[in-house]
């Protein structure tokens, strides 16, 4: 039996410090910054590609799907350090292809009071190729994305990081407008003689709107869209884009336990007048339970003096 170790590092940087005292404060949300959060997560991510050519009375599509996709593993944070460490075994479902293929993924966000940050790191080895009639594997083929979002929340009163992480809960119902800035920039070699790698540079504006809905004080249902448009260029040829999110997250929360179900997409598509076309998804599913314990007072010493010496 294969297993591939994924090591996913979050730190949810020195900025986010900024942003926490706010919370302590704010009857719509409660923090949770002053505990230790350890989790176990299923996770099925992914970032697929989909060429699209022809019109649209005949128009065909071929996807490229990455062999290795779902992953299980353990998640640590306390304060800005955030850890998870996670295995992609070969018995999952969606794991396909041989022992070669890689998933690696890294993400993280920075908060500084109203302003968010995020920066994704996504490595790719081994697809298959899939349309109506054929699948066939790749084992060669490696996608390398970079890239990130900027965004700002216009309501005090409406906590992002309820739906991103259990660093805060939503106590009272309440949403936001959010504009976001995206660029993200994509490496696709296929490891062919007869092929040379192609670059992607995406650039998007997406007005955005999310909603956290208050069930109960212990369940909740947290939501967002976003439609955007911006441009996209291929190895020098630049063409209109056209982005789709979506967010959406199930929550049960007690100030120990806690547990989740969440689902995130961010799409990319090109204008329909560019033949052929190449649209970009990352998709992520994950199913998570967790527990909140107080940091040990070694732990709690330790990091109070290195926020003193470095102004934290």
């Amino acid at each position: 039996m294969n297993f591939k170790l994924i090591g996913i590092l979050t730190l949810n940087s020195i900025f986010g410090c900024f942003a926490q005292n706010d919370s302590l404060q704010n009857p719509y949300f409660k923090s949770y910054n002053d505990k230790i959060t350890a989790s176990i997560y299923y996770l099925d991510t992914s970032n697929s590609f989909q060429i699209a050519s022809g019109t649209q009375d005949s128009e065909t599509f071929v996807n490229l799907i990455p062999n290795r996709r779902e992953q299980i593993g353990f998640n640590l944070n306390y304060k800005i350090i955030d850890i998870s460490v996670g295995f992609a075994p070969k018995f999952l479902s969606q794991n396909k292809g041989d022992s070669h293929s890689k998933n690696f993924n890294f993400n993280t966000r920075f908060y500084y009071k109203k302003w968010m940050q995020s920066f994704t790191f996504i490595n790719q080895k081994g697809f298959y190729i899939s349309d109506d009639n054929i699948t066939a594997q790749l084992p060669d083929m490696r996608t390398t994305k970079i890239g990130g979002s900027t965004a700002y929340v216009f309501n005090n009163k409406f906590s992002f990081k309820t739906l991103v992480s259990q660093n805060e809960w939503q106590t009272k119902s309440s949403g936001s407008f959010i504009p976001t800035f995206s660029f993200y920039y994509t490496n696709i070699d296929l490891n062919t003689p007869d092929a040379t790698p192609g670059d992607i540079y995406v650039f998007t504006l997406a007005p955005s709107y999310f909603y956290n809905f208050v069930i109960s004080d212990r369940v909740l249902i947290g939501t967002g869209i976003a439609l955007g448009v911006g441009i996209n260029d291929i190895d020098g040829d630049s063409s209109a884009l056209y982005q789709a999110d979506f967010n959406l997250k199930l929550a049960y929360n007690k100030d120990r336990f806690f547990a989740f179900a969440s689902i995130n997409t961010v799409s990319f598509a090109q204008d329909d007048t560019v033949n052929p076309r190449l649209n970009d998804n990352i998709a992520t599913l994950k199913l998570s339970a967790g527990y909140r314990f107080d940091p040990p007072k070694k732990v709690k010493e330790i990091y109070d003096k290195v926020n003193q010496k470095i102004g934290l």
